[in-house]
C-alpha cells in the first residue's frame, strides 16, 4: 500500500473500530515507545479507545515522557495485557513488522488471529498479507516520522499538540543516534522544525535523554572502551562483549547500554561496530555502520536479525566465546565491502 493511500483511508478505517490496542517490539526504544505513544494521542482525538502495550519494560531514561504512565507492560501485568488483546477489535504494530518481536506477547497474540491487523513501520521484509492497512517505508528514519507525516497529512494545526510532538521528536532523535544516521531525505528535518516550539524545548528533551546518565551506566561505558573493545584493523571493524556478570557488576538497567554500540565508530578507520551483549539466556548483537555497508545484510544472513543500513540488530542462543567466534568467521566473506 502506497504512503498516500494509507494517508487516504487512515481516518475511514480507524473510525470503524472503538478498542484499538497498539502493540511495539521486546525490549522497546525511544522510537517504539515515542511512535506508539504519539498515535495512542492521536487515536484518542478520533474518540478511539487505545492502550498501549509493550513487552517489557522500557530504558530508564524515557520515564518522562508524556502518557508513559498508561503504557501497560505486558510482563509485569500480563493478564491484563491479555484483556486488552481480547477485547480488541484492531491490533496496530508499530516499529517492528514480524510477530516474533513480541517476546512475551507472541503467544497471546496468535490467539486474537481474527482481529484485523494494522502496520507502521520502517523496516524491511515485511510479509504485508497479515495487514489489513500498512505503512512500511524503510527509507524513512523512524516509525515516528511515518506517525508525524499522517498527522501533518491530517492538520498539524487540527492534530498535533506538545504531547505528539514531544513523542515523536523522541523517536526520530533517538533512531537516528540524535541526527547522526539514517537521514534519507531534507524532510525529516523539515517535519522536526515544525514540532519545535516554546513549548516543545528541542534541547530539554535532549538533555533528558543523553544527560541522565547514573553512575555505574557511565562506569559501564567507561569499562566497555577500555577493558572490552576489541579493534580488527584488517576488517575495519570494531567489537564490544558485554558478559552477564559484567552487567551485573555494574548493576545494569534498562537502557544502560543504549548507544555504546556507536563509540566505535569515532575511530576514522572503523566503518563496522558491534555490541555483543549477555542477556536473558540469549546473545544479543547490535551492529552499527559508516557509509553503504549493509549491517542489515550481515544480520539477516547470519544473526537471526536485520534492520538497516546503518544499523541492526540480531541474536543467538550459544554461549558468549561462541558468538564471539561466530562473527569472527563470517568475516572475511565481508572484506571486500568493508575494504571500499
Amino acid at each position: 500500500m502506497s504512503k498516500q493511500l494509507f494517508f487516504n483511508k487512515f481516518q475511514e478505517f480507524v473510525s470503524q473500530y472503538k478498542r484499538v490496542v497498539i502493540v511495539s517490539h521486546v525490549n522497546p526504544d525511544g522510537d517504539a515507545i515515542g511512535s506508539s505513544l504519539a498515535f495512542y494521542y492521536f487515536l484518542l482525538k478520533f474518540g478511539i479507545d487505545a492502550k498501549v502495550v509493550i513487552p517489557n519494560d522500557f530504558p530508564s531514561f524515557l520515564a518522562w515522557m508524556p502518557g508513559i504512565e498508561n503504557i501497560l507492560i505486558y510482563d509485569k501485568n500480563s493478564e491484563k495485557g491479555l484483556e486488552y488483546l481480547n477485547n480488541a477489535d484492531l491490533i496496530c504494530y508499530l516499529d517492528f513488522n514480524h510477530q516474533s518481536r513480541t517476546g512475551l506477547v507472541h503467544n497471546d497474540l496468535c490467539h486474537c488471529k481474527k482481529t484485523p491487523r494494522l502496520l507502521i513501520d520502517h523496516h524491511r521484509d515485511t510479509d504485508y498479507s497479515q495487514f489489513a492497512m500498512y505503512l512500511s517505508e524503510a527509507e524513512t528514519s523512524s516509525t515516528s516520522e511515518l506517525v508525524a507525516e499522517l498527522i501533518q497529512y491530517h492538520g498539524f494545526d487540527k492534530y498535533m499538540d506538545d504531547k505528539i510532538a514531544t513523542c515523536l521528536l523522541v523517536g526520530i532523535m533517538t533512531d537516528t543516534g540524535s541526527f547522526a544516521h539514517s537521514i534519507y531525505h531534507p524532510e525529516t528535518f523539515e517535519i522536526c522544525g515544525k514540532m519545535i516550539s516554546p513549548n516543545v524545548n528541542y534541547q530539554l528533551i535532549h538533555s533528558k535523554i543523553y544527560n541522565t546518565f547514573s553512575e555505574n551506566r557511565l562506569r559501564l561505558l567507561g569499562y566497555c572502551i577500555s577493558n572490552r573493545m576489541t579493534t580488527l584493523d584488517e576488517y575495519h571493524t570494531a567489537y564490544i562483549y558485554l558478559t552477564k556478570a559484567d552487567l551485573e557488576a555494574y548493576n545494569y538497567q534498562v537502557g544502560d547500554t543504549e548507544g555504546v554500540v556507536n563509540f566505535p565508530l569515532m575511530i576514522d578507520s572503523i566503518k563496522m561496530a558491534v555490541l555483543i551483549t549477555e542477556r536473558q539466556g540469549v546473545i544479543r548483537f547490535s551492529f552499527r555502520s559508516k557509509g553503504d555497508f549493509s549491517v542489515h545484510e550481515l544480520a539477516r544472513a547470519h544473526f537471526n536479525g536485520g534492520g538497516h543500513t546503518n544499523a541492526a540488530g540480531g541474536t543467538l542462543e550459544c554461549s558468549i566465546d561462541e558468538a564471539i567466534k561466530e562473527f569472527l568467521k563470517v568475516l572475511p566473506e565481508y572484506k571486500a565491502l568493508l575494504d571500499k
